[in-house]
């Protein structure tokens, strides 16, 4: 067991991370006139230039040559790259164009997409109240498609980009600076040439607009890397389903700030989808904590019994079927 010092700074990191991810939209407009792709482009060279220089004053690069050596696995990180790039963008845009709450349902919505990816790419199974949560999840995409009178499709893309980023990163393995650095290091090249490309144009706002807002600009790289040192920090020090539980924070945070802070409409079939969704993610979380308790009691049970009688137990480990992690999922990648 942690100490309680070493859990309440997890706690505390755990908080500001997911509280700063919940709080970025307030950021995202301050860089305008920019567009969505120039704040992106900004975000993808700054995040890499402030992770670099992270990395090289801890001496980690030992990885950056292992990967080099494993094509599957650069596969992988490319794979990666691309769609945190559709992720990101579509997630700037949607703020700067006044679409904060039907962004912030997007990461309501993800644990379920993650699951329903679970179970139709990786043969998962899920428990009965699983079941019922996606089923909910399903119903409350129809009620908002109606309430908006088209799919909710920055929401589905947001989500289903999210999973995806979170099911190929499971499978690449990499710390999280180390893979921001080489998502970003993909993305460098691209990014840099478009920016190029807009001052040969006279379209970048790096520098018209004055030396505060090109500051602002070069911060989009430490509003990529401080959350994600922060739940890096988290990630060790408390366990994964309370974890599960603060990435909530974010798409919370969002949602009242789209209401409150940026006025947008609620009208009362968008509050119903919303309703249904969070019932869905209550029912998800409570199968969560409800299988983590039967799991740590079947653990002391095994441990009591191996203490009684060591043979006793011999042959009782990996007779059951693969299951769905019990907790939700919990995003390793920045908004």
């Amino acid at each position: 067991m942690k100490p309680s010092g070493e859990g309440r700074a997890g706690l505390i990191c755990g908080f500001a991370a997911y509280g700063l991810w919940g709080l970025v939209p307030l950021f995202w407009p301050l860089l305008k006139p920019a567009g969505a792709g120039e704040i992106l482009a900004h975000r993808m060279v700054w995040s890499l230039v402030l992770v670099a220089l992270v990395l090289l004053v801890m001496r980690r690069w030992a990885w950056a040559g292992e990967l080099l050596r494993e094509p599957r696995k650069l596969g992988l990180v490319t794979i990666a790259a691309t769609v945190i790039t559709v992720n990101w963008g579509l997630y700037i845009w949607s703020v700067n164009s006044g679409h904060v709450v039907e962004a912030s349902l997007g990461y309501f919505i993800n644990p379920l997409v993650t699951i329903a990816m679970g179970v139709l790419l990786l043969k998962e199974r899920l428990r009965p109240l699983q079941w019922t949560a996606v089923g909910v999840g399903a119903a409350a995409v129809l009620v908002l498609a109606v309430g908006y009178g088209q799919p909710p499709w920055i929401s589905l893309t947001l989500a289903f980009s999210f999973a995806t980023y979170g099911l190929v990163k499971k499978k690449v393995n990499l710390g999280g600076l180390e893979s921001l650095a080489a998502e970003t290091a993909i993305q460098f090249l691209p990014a840099l040439g478009y920016l190029i490309w807009l001052g040969t144009q006279g379209e970048s706002h790096f520098g018209p607009h004055g030396a505060g807002h090109a500051a602002l600009l070069a911060a989009t790289g430490l509003v990529t890397a401080i959350p994600l040192v922060l739940f890096g920090a988290a990630a060790i020090r408390v366990p994964l389903s309370t974890l599960g539980l603060l990435q909530y924070l974010a798409p919370v945070f969002q949602f009242v700030l789209g209401i409150t802070y940026f006025h947008e409409a609620m009208p009362p079939e968008r509050w119903a989808g919303f309703a249904l969704v969070w019932l869905a993610l209550s029912l998800l979380t409570w199968d969560a904590l409800r299988n983590a308790r039967r799991t740590r009691a079947e653990a002391i049970r095994l441990a009591a019994a191996r203490a009684v009688a060591p043979d006793a137990t011999k042959g009782t480990e990996g007779t059951k079927g693969t299951e769905v992690s019990s907790s939700p999922s919990s995003p390793k990648a920045t908004l």
